[in-house]
């Protein structure tokens, strides 16, 4: 499935930052973000994150990305979004856990920025065949587990973890 709309392309210098809480609503946002994604800025906050996803991205990569940092990890992903026009955008993803000074989590803290060309061109077939395993499912959910299923294997074959292809390509 192709990503929405035009393609907007980030500047080597951008950077987006985003905080949310536990739940995954927007708490803040910075002003490269909201311009970047075609709102604005107070458009973001108090709205879901998800606000901000593509039909282009594979839902077991968000569902890695979930588990991972509902545990307390960080997490690197190559992820498309959308934007308020109907457009699209890469980014190379960081997110964080933020806690509190007791050590719980309290929200997440996401800084993105621009892909390198030569990484999206290794991520896009992937995503391609993560989608189409989906969208061979009956249901959503079976796709899901399909779709993980697939991940899993394709870094099996490879010999690397999640974290270890990401940073690789």
């Amino acid at each position: 499935m192709e990503p929405e709309g035009k393609e907007i392309i980030m500047e080597e210098n951008d950077l987006i930052v985003s905080k949310t809480d536990k739940k995954g609503w927007i708490t803040y946002c910075n002003t490269t973000c909201s311009d970047i994604a075609e709102y604005e800025k107070g458009e973001l906050v108090g709205v879901p994150h998800s606000i901000f996803r593509s039909r282009a991205m594979p839902r077991s990569v968000f569902k890695l990305l979930w588990e991972r940092i509902s545990e307390g990890h960080e997490i690197f992903a190559y992820v498309v979004n959308k934007t308020k026009n109907d457009n699209h955008y890469w980014v190379f993803a960081h997110v964080t856990p933020s806690r509190d000074p007791e050590g719980n989590i309290t929200g997440y803290h996401s800084n993105r920025r621009k892909p390198f060309d030569d990484s999206l061109a290794a991520i896009k077939p992937l995503y391609a065949a993560l989608l189409a395993e989906e969208q061979r499912h009956g249901n959503r959910k079976e796709g899901l587990a399909a779709s993980t299923m697939l991940l899993t294997k394709v870094l099996e074959q490879k010999g690397v973890d999640y974290d270890e292809f990401v940073l690789s390509i």
